[in-house]
């Protein structure tokens, strides 16, 4: 029994080995190994292969990102003549927008925008009193300082929008800016 066991590990030991003693024209005494092949994948490799390749791809999902930034000046010529297909969204909490929104702008807090996402647009619709805005339609977040609105372009990202815009100046800098125009 013992014999047997000695003489299968002794060989799955050989069968295993990706390389081979080289002998000929080698001077008594030196051994050289040389590389025969690469040993075939396995079942177990492959899985961990595609493991790490669903890994890798959730991972560039998860990596921060940044949005395009959207500056005052460019903001305020869409705030005059807003179109069907931008949306301008405020991510304050409603008691923040109690002091004010820019105009045209939507309130979705960033505390429930991950889930509104998912949601049917016909349930959203009620939630949120507007229209849930498609994948291809332009997003541009804004929040009181800029923080906010950076996370929020992240959760949209990772929820397939592809259009996306922070207006990384925010409401403190809508209201300063505004002020000086007036």
């Amino acid at each position: 029994m013992f014999r047997t066991v000695v003489v299968r590990s002794t060989r799955s030991l050989a069968q295993r080995s990706a390389y081979r003693l080289v002998s000929s024209k080698i001077p008594l005494g030196q051994v050289r190994f040389e590389t025969t092949s690469i040993p075939p994948k396995s079942p177990l490799s492959q899985a961990h292969q595609r493991l790490k390749e669903a890994r890798e791809k959730n991972d560039d999902l998860q990596r921060d990102w940044d949005a395009k930034e959207l500056l005052y000046a460019e903001l305020k010529p869409r705030t005059e003549n807003p179109t069907p297909n931008t949306f301008l969204i405020d991510v304050r909490e409603p008691d923040e927008v109690i002091q004010g929104m820019i105009p045209s702008a939507v309130n979705l807090p960033l505390s429930v925008l991950g889930n509104s996402l998912h949601l049917h647009h016909v349930a959203f619709k009620e939630k949120h009193g507007f229209e849930k805005p498609t994948k291809d339609q332009e997003l541009i977040f804004y929040c009181r300082s800029g923080k906010r609105s950076a996370s929020a372009s992240d959760i949209a990202k990772r929820n397939g929008y592809k259009n996306i815009l922070n207006y990384k100046g925010s409401w403190l800098e809508w209201v300063e800016k505004e002020n000086k125009v007036t």
